[in-house]
């Protein structure tokens, strides 16, 4: 029995491979691409524009002084090590929470990435309305925001049905 968890674990280590490998990529495309600060519109509401983000989500703490740096590394290396585990014991038996918690991994890890080989997160997704702009984001958010939904959603469904039954 304990082969086989391994065996789907592993699995699901490959999907936060794969979402840390798309993430470096396009980090590193829109790098390559654009010069800092420089946007390429899309849509009325959609557009690319290179950001470097030192701090946390929104930019929270990114004029610390530099120890936001590390501070917010050890945090994911340490999210990134409690989610390999909790992959590990849900892989074989709870697929969408494997699911979720591959992609809050593979994002984690994305980030963490620059964050220790760039001393910043490199975000580029924007999205607005009008004059009301999201704070940029890049693949790495998206998959913990996807991720961490998915989670939510499932530990919901499973209250209800344990409450049900």
């Amino acid at each position: 029995m304990t082969e086989k968890v391994y065996q789907k674990a592993w699995l699901w280590y490959a999907v936060a491979i794969v979402i840390v490998l798309l993430d470096q990529a396009s980090k590193h495309a829109i790098e390559a691409a654009f010069e800092y600060g420089e946007t390429k519109v899309f849509t009325s509401f959609f557009n690319f524009t290179l950001a470097y983000n030192t701090g946390a989500a929104f930019s929270f703490l990114a004029d610390a002084g530099g120890w936001q740096r590390w501070f917010f590394g050890i945090i994911a290396i340490v999210a990134s090590v409690l989610l390999t585990v909790w992959i590990a014991r849900v892989a074989a038996t709870k697929v969408r929470e494997a699911f979720a918690l591959a992609f809050i991994l593979g994002g984690a890890v994305g980030n963490l990435y620059d964050r220790i080989v760039h001393g910043h997160v490199v975000d580029f997704i924007v999205v607005h309305y009008q004059d009301n702009y999201w704070p940029a984001f890049n693949l790495a958010d998206s998959a913990i925001t996807l991720g961490a939904a998915v989670l939510i959603i499932d530990m919901l469904f499973v209250k209800e049905k344990k409450a049900d039954a």
